[in-house]
């Protein structure tokens, strides 16, 4: 039978009229509120604070949205999660030529696609991935199950979202990939050739079962179920129109602008260094601040656009939380609680000058000050939200503008301010390890000389907390047994201002950088390029800081972490080690070196160099559990849940593992103190330690 005007009245009159209207009529409801609702989206977004630093390098960025998404790269990291989840994308993007056909089948059942029309690789295609997104939502559907059954409360990452959002997408779904199967299966029914054929690859067999029904009746279901796949699609978008919190819908629009907009041009995380305080779109001058500045983020009004775009894009999928040290330690903080709790006062009616922070606000002190900012759930956060942007910033405005923070930071900024370091030990004992070495070390006096190929830059844990002074003197002697040359600032080192800027203390890390800043402007007056300004530090927060924080100020210099740095020596031949360990070790991936920063095998390849047994943990490298020192935490107590050192050193001891390697001041504080804790024998020491331990001649 040919398509035509008769075929419109196959089914009864009236029935078709009403097909239809409800059709094309749902349509224009739901455009119309799309519409609407969309432009109040962009409205919120156009009201945030501006950030033009999210729009260089356009096509950078445009290459790695698509690179990011389509690959999946981070969903992939959860991997059956990631491939089913990946199939739903594409037959999210692929099944609207679909939904096109629908409406004209509405109208003559015998309808195909203009210049597209029953080209076979089309159809082959849309049959595949229909098939597939509806296995891929199928196995979403039973991965969440699963999760809510027998992982309850804080171990279920969807513990807190709103599942009946999750539910309803997933019906959507499986209701489209039903209407588009059921409709080629009722399209070979109209077809001559009822055999296995290139145009009906995989329903052939659903097209046989509708070959015994008359041709008014095959007909009408064509135009029935065509009808049902419109209404179930324009419907999900009149219910996310009227929800611009449903995360889980928006994101699939959204999370291509997300990505897009990311901190680093370059694609990759947010992490690193802390952006820029801004006001208005501008760098805050701290020397002298204008009036009218906005000093972090406080309120409504504070949010810049990015961060209104980064809430709205939360899928509630709880991957952040599921890897949040604080969380897993029963402490109030879970980054996906809390940027939900931000995107629902952000899209209150009338919120633009209250609290973000406070007893009475969405986000309690607790929740803000529990925060390691360890970089865990923006490793993991597959829309790319910048949670400890948005942490540090509001840290920010409670220090600087509500003085309202931990007693405890009080007495480190303090220190930090008069002492320069944020144990407040006397500057004057910063260079007190050089006497305790049996070997020379050069003390910089004005510009670094020519010979000397590296700054060693001790840090403040290096020179004044015991422990670390020990990976202080390690590194020095192996370097000195290398033969590099190196020198050291002694007392011209002051700390570089991490703690007090991951703790929101701006204004005193502005201090404390500008003071550094212009001590390395003096020592590499003479050295015009970024290669011979090498800097080798022991301590993650300061290779960081210095590296990658210092560059807001137009500085930069090459940052080397001693790792790196002595896997290289033991490379070219110049360290050796001879004594093989044969110990069974577990290494701690710092999480400022690893996510941070991306460093995870000169460690693991130094300590392979010694003989050493490496037994990993369960939870390394972009997934190490976090020590519980960072975001200035190292100079707070834990006082809610349980400590999360203990909780890292538990997996270690269960490794059964002789000794825990470091590659952190602050880890080796953190774990020792867990070890000791336990009242384990488990010996904790630095990378540096047992690279010394394996080159030195045994006595």
């Amino acid at each position: 039978m040919q398509a035509g005007a008769t075929t419109l009245f196959l089914m009864p009159y009236w029935l078709n009229l009403a097909l239809i209207a409800l059709s094309y009529g749902i349509t224009l409801v739901a455009l119309a509120l799309l519409a609407i609702n969309t432009r109040k989206l962009l409205a919120i977004y156009r009201a945030g604070q501006s950030d033009p630093t999210r729009k260089e390098n356009r096509g950078r960025r445009l290459a790695h949205m698509f690179r990011e998404i389509l690959g999946h790269t981070k969903m992939l990291n959860f991997t059956s999660t990631g491939i089913a989840h990946w199939f739903v994308m594409i037959g999210f993007i692929s099944l609207f030529g679909t939904l096109a056909t629908a409406y004209g089948q509405v109208l003559d059942p015998y309808f195909a696609l203009p210049f597209i029309g029953h080209f076979y690789p089309y159809e082959y295609f849309s049959e595949v991935i229909a098939w597939a997104t509806g296995i891929g939502i199928v196995t979403l559907i039973g991965i969440r199950q699963y999760i809510r059954i027998f992982r309850k409360d804080r171990k279920s990452r969807f513990h807190g979202s709103g599942m009946w959002k999750a539910y309803y997408v997933e019906a959507t779904i499986l209701a489209i990939v039903f209407c588009v199967i059921a409709l080629r299966g009722l399209e070979g029914a109209l077809s001559p050739d009822m055999r296995w054929n290139r145009h009906f690859v995989t329903t052939w067999f659903i097209a046989a079962q509708f070959k015994n029904y008359s041709l008014q009746t095959i007909t009408q279901g064509i135009q029935i179920v065509a009808a049902v796949k419109i209404v179930v699609s324009m419907l999900w978008f009149i219910v996310i129109s009227l929800n611009l919190t449903m995360g889980v819908a928006w994101h699939r629009f959204l999370a291509f602008f997300n990505v897009y907009y990311k901190r680093h041009s370059d694609g990759s995380d947010s992490l690193g260094e802390l952006p820029e305080m801004l006001s208005h779109g501008k760098p805050i001058n701290f020397e002298d601040p204008a009036e009218d500045d906005v000093f972090g983020l406080g309120t409504r009004a504070d949010i810049s656009w990015k961060g209104l775009l980064d809430m709205t894009s939360c899928t509630e999928c709880g991957r952040c939380q599921s890897q949040c040290p604080a969380w897993h330690t029963d402490k109030p903080l879970s980054p996906k609680l809390l940027i939900m709790a931000m995107r629902d006062h952000a899209m209150a009616k009338v919120v633009e000058n209250e609290a973000l922070v406070g007893e009475l606000a969405p986000i309690s002190l607790d929740v803000l000050w529990s925060c390691t900012t360890c970089g865990a759930c923006v490793n993991e956060c597959p829309v790319d939200i910048e949670h400890i942007d948005h942490i540090v910033n509001m840290r920010r405005f409670q220090v600087l503008v509500e003085s309202e923070f931990p007693s405890e930071l009080d007495g480190t900024f303090r220190n930090l301010e008069k002492a320069g370091n944020p144990w407040g030990a006397n500057r004057a004992d910063r260079d007190g390890w050089i006497a305790e070495c049996d070997f020379p070390i050069r003390v910089v006096e004005g510009q670094l000389p020519d010979d000397v190929e590296y700054l060693f830059w001790v840090g403040c844990a290096g020179a004044y907390e015991e422990r670390a002074k020990k990976t202080t003197k390690a590194v020095a002697e192996l370097l000195y047994m290398a033969g590099v040359s190196f020198a050291v600032l002694g007392k011209k080192e002051t700390c570089t201002g991490d703690p007090a800027r991951r703790a929101g203390n701006e204004f005193l890390y502005q201090i404390l950088s500008r003071e550094n800043l212009e001590t390395f402007e003096e020592v590499f007056a003479a050295r015009t390029n970024k290669g011979t300004k090498k800097i080798v530090v022991t301590c993650p927060h300061c290779f960081t800081t210095i590296g990658r924080d210092y560059r807001q100020s137009g500085f930069e210099l090459e940052m080397v972490h001693h790792t790196q740095l002595l896997n290289q020596l033991v490379r070219e031949g110049k360290l050796t080690p001879i004594n093989k360990s044969e110990r069974k070790l577990t290494y701690h991936d710092p999480c400022y070196l690893g996510r941070h920063n991306k460093i995870y095998e000169p460690p693991r390849e130094l300590l392979v160099a010694t003989g050493a047994q490496i037994t990993e943990m369960p939870r390394n490298q972009e997934r190490s559990f976090c020590c519980g020192g960072g975001g200035g935490r190292m100079w707070m107590e834990e006082q809610i849940g349980t400590r999360i050192n203990l909780n890292r050193v538990d997996e270690a001891i269960a490794t059964g593992a002789e000794e825990v390697a470091v590659a952190c001041p602050f880890c080796r504080v953190m774990i020792g103190d867990g070890v000791s804790a336990r009242e384990s024998s488990v010996e904790v020491l630095d990378v540096a330690q047992t690279l010394l331990r394996s080159v030195k001649p045994l006595d």
